[in-house]
């Protein structure tokens, strides 16, 4: 008896060993893994944002009229969103640092290419060739700037999949999700230098071009996975469990990794669909009182006090996603009903606002912004982040790592399409009937958007037997 128990408490201890030292080398790869997927979307942020602080200098200076510019802007809207969605597919079916460090060079090549239509003043040869060039060039732009939030996601899914990791996923990926925040305070800091420094405006977009290629080289080094250095995580554990079965059953089975799902096999994961929907109503609002803050309170304040008071929706906007992660966490990852509540606070916003945005004064106007951009940027974050995550752990896609890129490619592409087409509702309510419709238009979508997620919600919070053995099941991998 004692010769078999030493052999057996062997055999414990050494698969002990193994397991401990794999999550040890899991563990010391993650703040790698967190910096350089964080700076990668943080480049995207400070690329696209360091243009639009340098608008005015393109029209007044180089020559581009109100109506090109606006057409940048719904070229760009248009191909980051369809953007978002395949670069989702491609980060799952190929080597996701490869598709992150191509997003990054195009973007550099992009902005380079932008400098040079302005040193070379390609408008004085011919208004069409200027005009052309420069939609031509932001066409790509947004398809090389949707790189950075879905397979970024991705990666960071790949790393942060131990339990404890699962337990924090909400915190984490707030934290995470602050890199566009980041990047468009350093966009306006860095223009701000710029400018106030005397060089000529065009660095404003030369400096983001460099450090995009500099990033991305820096990407090109990052693992994507840590099955790619024999770090054995709890999926490819389910992964080695389904082919031994295979292989008792008489299969023969050659493991050449995860097959990258279909956009089909996404759809079918429960909530997926409704997320996309639902996430669409949130970032219009969102996008509506981005955009048009500043043009609603400049009806009322001098422009200096109303991109003041606009800019506090942006600054609560960064705490939201924390917020919105922890306390889901602290409730077991029931993060619908979190949202649930933050849209439920913010209809109530919204309403006060219809009705009494003519009248409010500056002080109130402020605190009330800087809860809206809590509430608002909260869900936003979360939803593409540490929500696509859980969706792409459902048991349906156990196993299979290559999941996570295309579930937040269609969440962020199809909410990105859907804010869109609403954006253009905005200018003719506003005309027509007042702004008091367009807060009502907001009230509209913010209950749209969390109606849809009703089911999720109720699941949540009177789960089934079946649901505590899912939640159960995700905590245990």
């Amino acid at each position: 008896m004692a010769p078999n128990a030493t052999e057996t408490t062997s055999l414990v201890k050494e698969g002990n060993n193994e397991e401990a030292e794999n999550m040890k080398r899991l563990k010391a790869y993650q703040p790698w893994a967190f910096f350089v997927t964080f700076g990668g979307y943080f480049m995207a942020h400070f690329s696209r944002k360091c243009y639009s602080t340098v608008k005015q200098q393109l029209q007044e200076t180089a020559g581009y009229s109100p109506l090109i510019l606006s057409e940048m802007d719904t070229v760009f809207m248009g191909t980051y969103a369809a953007g978002n969605i395949i670069s989702g597919k491609l980060g799952d079916t190929f080597n996701p640092t490869t598709v992150l460090a191509i997003g990054l060079f195009g973007s550099g090549i992009c902005l380079f290419l932008i400098n040079v239509s302005l040193w070379f003043d390609f408008l004085s040869f011919s208004l069409t060739l200027g005009n052309f060039f420069i939609l031509a060039v932001y066409f790509l732009f947004g398809f090389f700037q949707s790189t950075g939030g879905p397979v970024g996601t991705a990666v960071m899914g790949n790393w942060f999949c131990d339990k404890k990791s699962i337990e924090s996923r909400g915190l984490i990926f707030g934290l995470w999700t602050c890199h566009q925040y980041c990047g468009d305070i350093t966009a306006a800091l860095c223009t701000a230098f710029v400018l106030g420094a005397g060089f000529d405006y065009w660095w404003a977009l030369l400096i983001p071009a460099v450090t995009n290629f500099a990033w991305g080289f820096l990407t090109m080094r990052l693992i994507a996975d840590p099955a790619d250095v024999g770090i054995i995580t709890p999926e490819v554990r389910i992964r080695m469990e389904k082919n031994k079965a295979k292989q008792a059953a008489g299969g023969t089975v050659v493991d050449e990794g995860p097959a990258p799902i279909s956009y089909a096999a996404a759809l079918r994961i429960p909530m997926v669909a409704q997320y996309a929907f639902a996430f669409g109503f949130f970032k219009l609002t969102n996008y509506v009182l981005f955009f048009w803050l500043p043009y609603f309170l400049g009806k009322h304040f001098d422009p200096v006090t109303a991109n003041l008071i606009a800019s506090l929706y942006s600054v609560g906007m960064m705490p939201g996603g924390i917020i919105v992660g922890y306390v889901s966490d602290l409730f077991g990852g029931r993060r619908a009903s979190v949202i649930g509540v933050f849209m439920s606070c913010l209809f109530v916003f919204l309403f006060v606002f219809s009705f009494k945005s003519e009248e409010l004064t500056a002080i109130p106007l402020l605190i009330m912004l800087g809860i809206m951009g809590i509430l608002v940027g909260g869900p936003n974050n979360i939803i593409t982040s540490a929500v696509a995550a859980d969706l792409a752990s459902h048991p349906s896609v156990r196993g299979n790592n290559k999941s996570l890129g295309t579930v937040t490619g269609l969440i962020n592409g199809c909410g990105s399409i859907t804010a869109s087409i609403g954006l253009l509702a905005v200018g003719p309510l506003q005309s027509v009937f007042g702004w008091g419709s367009v807060w009502l238009f907001l009230m509209g979508c913010t209950f749209i958007g969390t109606a849809l997620m009703g089911t999720k919600i109720k699941e949540e919070l009177f789960p089934s037997p079946e649901g505590y053995a899912e939640v159960e099941a995700n905590l245990a991998v």
